[in-house]
């Protein structure tokens, strides 16, 4: 599991939804420390991780692990005429997965 959030969350909530051996990257960058339960993750062997943003090596080896395993985000297209509704969405936390802006519509 990948955690882009850059927000102080109960990262514990999350570990539960790992498998056995299961890892949780954390890449998001909180300006607070996240407070993390051992038990939640040597009960059932699984693993909390940190990475940075890789270079274009790194990047480009993601890529094809996605394109391998058939692994594709989940987003919501909106059209540059529908970013101040979605910016109000995001204040309402009316957001289930990113916005992604059509580029054809700016």
């Amino acid at each position: 599991m990948i955690n882009t959030v850059s927000a102080n969350i109960d990262i514990n909530a999350y570990f539960s939804l790992l498998t056995l051996d299961g890892t949780l990257v954390n890449v998001g960058a909180p300006a607070e420390p996240l407070a993390v339960n051992v038990f939640s993750l040597i009960g059932h062997r699984r693993s909390f991780a940190g990475s940075m943003i890789g270079g274009i090596r790194e990047t480009q080896e993601m890529l094809d692990f996605c394109a391998e395993h058939d692994i594709a985000p989940n987003i919501e297209v909106i059209s540059a005429d529908q970013i101040d509704e979605a910016y109000k969405r995001v204040l309402a936390s009316d957001v289930k997965y990113r916005f992604v802006i059509d580029n054809s519509t700016i």
